[in-house]
C-alpha cells in the first residue's frame, strides 16, 4: 500500500502516530514500492578486512561482518566487501515536536523541531517506548524517501528552529544526520541528536562539528545496568560524553528511573558527582518517569516521590539543572536562576513561558545562565 506524504505526515504527528504509523508493519506487509537503492549510501568508518569481511568502526561494537551479513544495529551490510548504510533518507517518522520533548530545556525554549528517525538502534533496552522501530530492520517497517534538501524543506515550512534525529538511534543512521545537518547549516536550520550516545570517538567528534546541541539519555551508572537491562555498555558512553563536552556544543542528560533497578540514592549520588567533575555543574540532568512498556511489564511507573529524591541527590552533588521529567505540571519540570532562585522559565506541559529570563541572564541578578537562546 502506498502512502501518501500527506497522509503520512498526519499520522505521525506525535508518539502514538508514528508508533500507529510504522509499529504494525512487517517484512511482508511493509516491503515498499520504492526503489531500494535509493536508501544506499556506502557508510563510513569501517575497515575492509580479508576474505570479504568488513569491521564496522562507527560504535564500540565493531561488529566483524561477514559477505550479505549485517551489524548488530540491522542497518548496516556488507555487500562484497563493501559496507552500506541502508537507510539513508529512509525515515519512518516524520513529525513536528516541541524541542521541550526531546527535552532539551535550555535549548531555544518554546521553539519547534522537526523530528526524523529510520528503523534500527544499536543497543538494546528493555524499557524501550519506540521498539517498534528501534528494535526492527528498515525493510519492517513502513518509510518514506526523504533525501536531505526535503527535510531541511520541510523544517523551513513548518517554521521549525531544527531538525532533532529522534526515537530510534541517530548513530545507526549516521550518515543521514550528517548530510541533512550539513544542508541544514547552509538553510539557517540547526540540527539536535536525541542519543544513546554509543558511539566511537573519531564519527562523534567529526558529528559535533555539525550539530548544535546533543541530547544524551545515560541509562543508569552501572555496568550491571547496561549490560542486563540495555545490551551494552557503560564505560564507552562515560566517554563519549565527555568527548562531546570537549568540543563545546550544548549537552543536556536524561536518566530514565526505572524502581529497583537504578533509582538508587548511592548510584545518582555517584552519577551527579561524575557529572559535576567531568562534564561540569551547569549540564542539565532530566531525572523522568519510567512507565511499564516492551519487556519490562512488571515494574510500577516511577513514583514522584523516587523522582525528587533523585533531583535533591543531584542538587546536593552539585548540578545547577536537576529537573523532574514526565511528570506535568510539576514545579521541577521549571527553570531557576542557581544564583538567587528566580523563576525563569515556566513550564506547563509543553507550554514554555520566559518569565525572568532575557539575553541568557536571569533579570533579577543577572546571572548568565547556560544554553542556547537565540
Amino acid at each position: 500500500m502506498k502512502v501518501s506524504r500527506r497522509d503520512f505526515l498526519a499520522s505521525s504527528s506525535g508518539a502514538a502516530g508514528f508508533l500507529t504509523a510504522v509499529g504494525q508493519t512487517r517484512r511482508a506487509a511493509a516491503a515498499s514500492e520504492l526503489d531500494d537503492s535509493k536508501f544506499v549510501r556506502e557508510a563510513r568508518y569501517y575497515k575492509k578486512l580479508d576474505g570479504g569481511r568488513v569491521r564496522c568502526m562507527l560504535c564500540p561494537h565493531e561488529c566483524e561482518v561477514a559477505d550479505m551479513e549485517r551489524g548488530t544495529c540491522s542497518v548496516r551490510e556488507n555487500r562484497g566487501g563493501t559496507y552500506y548504510t541502508l537507510v539513508h533518507s529512509r525515515p519512518c517518522s516524520l513529525a513536528v515536536d516541541p524541542i521541550e520533548k526531546k527535552p532539551l530545556f535550555h535549548f531555544l525554549p518554546g521553539s519547534q523541531a522537526f523530528s526524523i528517525a529510520t528503523a534500527g538502534c544499536n543497543i538494546e533496552c528493555k524499557f524501550c517506548q519506540n521498539w517498534q522501530i528501534s528494535q526492527f530492520r528498515p525493510e519492517d517497517v513502513r518509510s518514506v524517501y526523504y533525501p536531505p534538501d526535503k527535510v531541511v524543506e520541510e523544517a523551513r515550512r513548518t517554521r521549525c528552529a531544527s531538525i532533532a534525529y529522534t526515537y530510534s538511534e541517530p548513530v545507526v543512521f549516521y550518515e543521514y544526520v550528517y548530510d541533512t545537518a550539513v544542508e541544514g547549516r547552509k538553510n539557517g536550520v540547526r540540527s539536535v541528536i536525541i542519543s544513546n550516545g554509543f558511539i566511537n570517538k573519531e564519527p562523534v567528534l567529526e558529528l559535533c562539528k555539525v550539530l548544535d546541541a546533543v541530547k544524551v539519555d545515560l541509562k543508569a551508572f552501572t555496568e550491571k545496568f547496561y549490560r542486563e537491562t540495555c545490551r551494552g555498555e557503560l564505560k564507552p558512553v562515560i566517554n563519549a560524553l565527555k568527548w562531546i563536552k570537549e568540543t563545546g556544543i550544548w549537552l543536556e542528560l536524561v536518566v530514565l528511573i526505572v524502581p529497583t533497578l537504578n533509582d538508587s540514592k548511592d548510584e545518582i549520588k555517584r552519577m551527579s558527582e561524575w557529572v559535576c567533575k567531568e562534564l561540569g555543574p551547569e549540564v542539565p540532568m532530566h531525572f523522568s518517569r519510567f512507565h511499564p512498556t516492551y519487556m519490562i511489564k512488571n515494574l510500577p511507573r516511577t513514583p514522584t516521590r523516587t523522582l525528587e529524591t533523585a533531583r535533591k541527590t543531584a542538587v546536593a552533588a552539585g548540578v545547577q539543572f536537576a529537573y523532574v521529567g514526565n511528570v506535568w505540571g510539576h514545579p521541577y519540570e521549571h527553570t531557576y536562576c542557581p544564583q538567587c532562585g528566580e523563576l525563569l522559565i515556566h513550564r506547563a506541559g509543553y507550554r514554555t513561558t520566559l518569565t525572568a529570563l532575557e539575553d541568557g541572564k536571569c533579570k533579577k541578578c543577572q546571572a548568565r545562565i547556560p544554553g542556547v537562546w537565540s
